[in-house]
């Protein structure tokens, strides 16, 4: 791991910004309006509340808060409107992030990303997980990773079952979308032929989406046809507490790419506790997973600590969760005793 130039992070702070900017622009149009909050089950929406001439005003979802969608509200209330942002500047911005060293992802992830944002995939509460996100999460937290776990051309998309809040008038369409690149995506033939496939595959390539979403008990099994995604997810087992709270991020391509991934402390914890869960023929995806919670562990236990706490605390202390990280920490500290004591100190007890 090595850290990112100050500038270089601006810069990548810029991309984000101008992106979420962009994204909440196309969303309620020209109409001039201001921004407000609802609170929703403890999270905090934002909405753009329209004037209607003789009637209510009308008020557009535009996400959940987070410190860069507060960014964007500030500027839009200073500068009276959103500033504006072509898609030269983005490509520009993109462009001097890849020469200052940031995780570029490969022409085909990003195309295919993109593709899945436009078709409204991330706005309907898809979250980028898997190695993609880690990639994103690295820009986020100004560090460049230096590792060989990047080499994936997998896109994992995770999704909720059920929306916490409504999002009128949009619909994603993942199968449509891929069909769009006309890179050859076929769905994945399933274990039984019974079940719908939650998988799209190039053929004779690596290049791969796979739908996931939170399982409800640890038995599911069964694919979950999500409505809103005209597609089916695979239940995953606590990957509920790896989505939950998700932020934003910006993949770096051709053009950026508006993304939701997990928060950094989510990410590292459920790396630990998935690394203890997979069987003998899956040694080699362990030993990735403990990788990358390692590189992401010891920029947080440095920088943001705060982001373990609130992670480790968002599950019960009964169940697998908790048990599931101290075994990862007990693998952790065969190769790194470092970061696994310092992680261990931040997450008293433990």
């Amino acid at each position: 791991m090595e850290r990112l130039p100050l500038d270089v992070q601006t810069l990548y702070s810029e991309l984000l910004e101008r992106l979420v900017a962009l994204e909440a622009e196309r969303s309620v149009g020209a109409v001039p309006g201001c921004f407000v909050t609802k609170t929703v089950k403890g999270n905090v929406y934002c909405y753009f509340q329209q004037p209607v001439p003789g009637g209510s005003p009308r008020q557009v979802y535009v996400g959940r808060r987070e410190p860069v969608l507060e960014r964007v509200v500030r500027r839009h209330r200073e500068q009276g409107g959103f500033f504006k942002s072509t898609r030269k500047d983005i490509q520009r911005l993109c462009a001097a992030l890849r020469a200052g060293g940031v995780g570029a992802t490969d022409p085909p992830t990003a195309k295919v990303l993109s593709a899945l944002a436009d078709a409204g995939v991330f706005r309907l509460g898809g979250v980028l997980v898997g190695t993609q996100a880690f990639r994103v999460l690295g820009n986020l937290l100004g560090v460049r990773w230096t590792s060989g776990s990047l080499r994936t051309q997998d896109v994992d998309i995770a999704a909720e079952a059920q929306l916490a809040v409504a999002v009128p008038f949009l619909e994603a369409d993942v199968p449509s979308a891929l069909e769009s690149l006309d890179l050859g995506f076929l769905p994945v033939p399933p274990f039984d032929p019974r079940h719908p496939s939650t998988s799209f595959k190039v053929r004779g390539k690596a290049l791969r989406v796979d739908l996931l979403t939170p399982a409800a008990s640890s038995a599911q099994r069964t694919p979950v046809y999500l409505p809103r995604l005209k597609a089916a997810a695979q239940p995953v087992p606590m990957l509920d507490l790896l989505v939950a709270e998700p932020v934003r991020g910006a993949v770096v391509g051709g053009e950026g790419v508006l993304v939701n991934v997990p928060s950094p402390g989510r990410f590292a914890l459920h790396k630990l506790w998935v690394s203890r869960r997979r069987d003998a023929a899956s040694q080699a995806k362990a030993g990735k997973d403990l990788f990358q919670a390692l590189e992401v562990l010891e920029v947080l236990v440095e920088d943001r600590p705060g982001d373990l706490v609130a992670a480790w605390e968002a599950a019960p202390e009964a169940g697998t969760w908790r048990s599931g990280v101290r075994e990862g920490l007990d693998a952790l500290a065969r190769a790194a005793p470092d970061t696994a004591r310092r992680v261990r100190e931040v997450l008293v007890p433990v």
